[in-house]
């Protein structure tokens, strides 16, 4: 199955068997009790192997504070003992509340009640503290400033701009949080939106340069070799586009 994007967030838990997850080009090796966190426009391939799971898909209005939207936050979890148990009982309870609980206002907020609750104990397992200080701080704001602004600009400047501080201020925090500078940062965001069109839409080549901000083809092909080490062409071929398959429709909870 070729890579797709999915437009809504999903937790997918690993039951039995053994096989991989492809999120984001990265192979996640996944056994009984892995558990994956999938955001919205990532390029995801389930690969042919023995792996069965569980899967949650929700919108991510539905987390509230309790799943903070962060591209640093952790995305997988190979949970045992109590955990696993507690996660896998979520899991299973979710499951039958959506068969046994359709339609009305008291449904909506069962669900949305065994969702938050899946949700605090995925935050527990975590084990990472969000981040303080003031350069962590600073590099989330860039990030999300990134995440829409990234198909505008490539400019460091005009983030800095945007957030009021300067470009040392914003290298100095990426350096801080990621080990990349903010150039870096931003080229590594363009050049994953870049894997991801051409892999996941039938988009071309030259429109996908277009959507990103390079006018001229060549000027995108440069560019993406120095960050992918191939030509989009070559990546889409790898990828096998022709092969695109549908995105399934989100089940929508009950109003």
């Amino acid at each position: 199955m070729p890579p797709w994007r999915p437009s809504f967030h999903a937790l997918l838990l690993a039951t039995a068997g053994h096989g991989t997850v492809e999120v984001d080009f990265e192979a996640k090796i996944c056994r009984p009790g892995t558990l994956l966190w999938i955001r919205p426009g990532q390029a995801l391939q389930l690969g042919s192997n023995g792996l069965a799971a569980s899967v949650v898909t929700f919108d991510g209005r539905l987390a509230g504070d309790h799943w903070p939207d962060q591209p640093e936050s952790p995305t997988r979890w190979q949970l045992e003992g109590e955990d696993e148990d507690a996660v896998i009982s979520e899991f299973a309870q979710l499951a039958v509340d959506c068969d046994r609980h359709r339609a009305g206002p008291l449904a909506a907020e069962l669900l949305r009640h065994q969702l938050t609750v899946l949700l605090l104990r995925i935050a527990l397992l975590a084990g990472r503290p969000p981040a303080h200080g003031a350069e962590a701080r600073t590099f989330a704001r860039f990030r999300r400033r990134l995440e829409s602004g990234h198909p505008r600009s490539r400019r460091v400047e005009d983030y800095a701009d945007e957030m009021g501080c300067s470009v040392r201020t914003l290298t100095r925090a990426s350096l801080a949080v990621t080990g990349r500078t903010a150039k870096q940062v931003v080229d590594d965001r363009v050049a994953l939106e870049a894997r991801r069109l051409l892999a996941c839409t039938p988009m071309s080549v030259a429109e996908v340069g277009r959507y990103l901000g390079f006018p001229e083809p060549t000027n995108f092909g440069r560019f993406f070799h120095r960050e992918v080490g191939i030509s989009p062409g070559h990546f889409r071929a790898e990828a096998s586009p022709d092969n695109h398959a549908a995105i399934p429709e989100q089940r929508r909870p009950p109003d």
